[in-house]
């Protein structure tokens, strides 16, 4: 039975009819803290000033023990991860005075690279899970309101661990999904029945993303009539598994047909004992011949109970793909909010910032300098959750719990509107990133650091790049890399162009400009499969002369005009495909492991 809908408000729509008292309660406490989003802000921020009064970071900037806003904004910085550096390396390298937390940093999460290409090292601390599960457990009640019956079925969700490594002081560095996988949070998760999984634990935390994928599939399909959601991550690891049973569906038939496991795995069971869930009506050979006749038929198995996806979709994915989708999207260092409309389109999914999360400050974008470094004269440009304005653009300050202070995410987010007093937000973009499919992140300098290194293996062949661009494309299962080059072989061309096209030397340098790239964008072409392999598309000459004239057609300035250095623009793809005279992909995949620095 239904509860009648939670109090909002004036001004918003109240969340509800709640489909029971535990749904009830949990959507109260997302109106409670959305109604007084400045207030809880302002007691965010006193708890973790108060908690880390005696770390050796806000001493240094003189706070005394103060709590209030006015003190804290007035003495401390506004920072980047590289003025964090040197405090997070001693952390890392084993010193466990009070640096940055009062509390002991348990762990760091790792996120997208630094300007050397390392990944960065985010301190967190124990309790940060519980924040996290709090968020998370607000989801479904959300889910609820739209979608009925949730709890009359299973959700089957394609969730892997990366791998991981250990700082020189001993403490775990891995993803923050990864760390919430491992956790007792998520191992030993009470009984939900609106959050029940297809897939084992012991499946969504084997390391061999094979092993994993196939588990989580077989045990997916073997469950198929239960079924009501489906999901990943992210709306690319969705596409891989689809491509991943188009490939082994007949493995996977026979399994089903079998009852057990046909392939040896060392991780999760000898040959013969993976048997997913004890026989039930409608399963075994019954089962496996409509997988089977579903696959032959053309589609994938019935999964007609089914009904939503739940993926994330921004960057060079959103205009790929077009489901209703639940969205969530965490920056670095901090989960913040949740999408209170999970039935919208993808170009209209805003977050709700839930003030309690951490305390929010937000720099206003400003065309005059694009949010570049600024002084500490300028601290006070930075704005107040409460008081940033409908279709502004910022970027995200954030203040946590686990010891980061003003830190500049990088993230890009437009306001939508509010619900209560708590401002919506529209993931814009990535602060200077250029491309991305998934995870990765590659900004103009790691871009051109790469193209540099495809320079040198030309140089012998007497051709350089004259110039050069870019784009994420993602129509194919992986995405990919694609570069387009202009080259100009001197000494008239000649023989040297063919050598260049004859001998390989293109994907040469596709292959080097993969091992130029960053540690995150190697591990998802290496060990996530993500990623597919760096395409060069070689354009006639000229080209780029004609992309100028294009742009300056439709009012670029002739004075002020930059090649692009990535497009996205489809008239402008169409212009350059139009213009490729070859193809070449990378070899072999680049060289990672969880040890590489860099």
């Amino acid at each position: 039975m239904a509860v009648k809908p939670v109090a909002s408000a004036a001004g918003s729509t109240p969340l509800g009819p709640a489909a029971n008292e535990k749904d009830a309660e949990r959507l109260r406490f997302i109106e409670e803290m959305t109604a007084n989003a400045d207030a809880v802000q302002e007691r965010v921020l006193g708890e973790i000033l108060a908690r880390n009064a005696d770390t050796e970071y806000l001493r240094r900037f003189g706070l005394g023990g103060a709590t209030d806003r006015a003190a804290f904004k007035a003495k401390a910085p506004v920072v980047t991860y590289e003025d964090l550096q040197p405090e997070i390396q001693r952390i890392a390298n084993g010193d466990r005075s009070p640096i940055l937390s009062a509390h002991p940093i348990s762990e760091f999460l790792t996120s997208s690279g630094t300007s050397a290409g390392e990944r960065k090292l985010m301190p967190t601390i124990k309790e940060e899970l519980d924040r996290r599960q709090l968020l998370y457990s607000l989801l479904m009640p959300v889910m609820n309101l739209y979608v009925p019956g949730l709890d009359k079925g299973k959700g089957l969700y394609f969730l892997f661990v990366k791998s991981e490594t250990k700082t020189p002081g001993g403490l775990p560095a891995r993803p923050v999904l990864t760390s919430y996988y491992k956790s007792e949070h998520f191992k030993s998760r009470p009984y939900d029945p609106y959050n029940v999984y297809t897939s084992p634990t012991a499946a969504i935390l084997c390391a061999d993303s094979f092993q994993s994928m196939y588990a989580q599939m077989l045990c997916g399909l073997y469950q198929r009539l239960d079924v009501l959601r489906v999901g990943a991550v992210f709306a690319s690891g969705l596409l891989r598994a689809i491509r991943f049973l188009q490939l082994h569906w007949e493995q996977l038939a026979a399994d089903i047909e079998s009852g057990a496991l046909t392939r040896a795995s060392p991780t999760l069971g000898p040959r013969g004992r993976g048997r997913p869930h004890p026989p039930r009506p409608g399963a075994g050979p019954a089962r496996g011949r409509r997988v089977l006749q579903g696959r032959l038929a053309g589609s994938s198995p019935d999964v007609a109970n089914t009904k939503y996806l739940d993926v994330i979709v921004t960057g060079a994915m959103r205009s790929t793909y077009d489901a209703r989708i639940l969205q969530r999207r965490a920056p670095d260092g901090c989960y913040f909010g949740i999408n209170l409309r999970p039935m919208c389109a993808p170009s209209e999914v805003s977050y709700t910032i839930m003030p309690n999360m951490a305390y929010f400050e937000f720099l206003p974008l400003d065309d005059s300098d694009g949010g570049a470094k600024f002084g500490a004269g300028e601290w006070s440009r930075l704005v107040d959750l409460a008081d940033v304005r409908v279709g502004g653009e910022y970027e995200l300050v954030i203040t946590t719990y686990a010891g980061l202070y003003r830190y500049r995410v990088g993230d890009i987010l437009r306001v939508t509107g509010f619900h209560n007093a708590a401002p919506q937000f529209r993931f814009v973009r990535r602060k200077n990133v250029l491309l991305s499919i998934e995870s990765d992140k590659t900004d103009e300098s790691e871009l051109q650091k790469a193209v540099e290194a495809a320079s040198e293996v030309l140089k012998p062949y007497d051709a350089a790049i004259v110039e050069y661009t870019s784009h994420a494309y993602t129509k194919t299962i992986p995405g990919h890399y694609v570069i387009y080059f202009e080259l100009l072989h001197k000494e008239g061309g000649g023989s040297s162009a063919g050598r260049v096209e004859e001998d390989g030397v293109i994907e040469r340098c596709c292959g080097a400009m993969e091992e130029a790239m960053n540690a995150v964008y190697r591990q998802s072409r290496v060990a996530d499969g993500s990623i597919g392999p760096l395409e060069i598309r070689v354009v006639r000459p000229g080209t780029f002369e004609e992309l100028m004239d294009y742009c300056i057609a439709r009012g670029a300035s002739i004075n002020q005009y930059k090649v692009p250095r990535c497009v996205t623009f489809p008239p402008i793809v169409e212009l350059l495909d139009s213009r490729a005279v070859s193809a070449h992909f990378s070899p072999v995949p680049p060289k990672w492991s969880p040890h590489r620095s860099a």
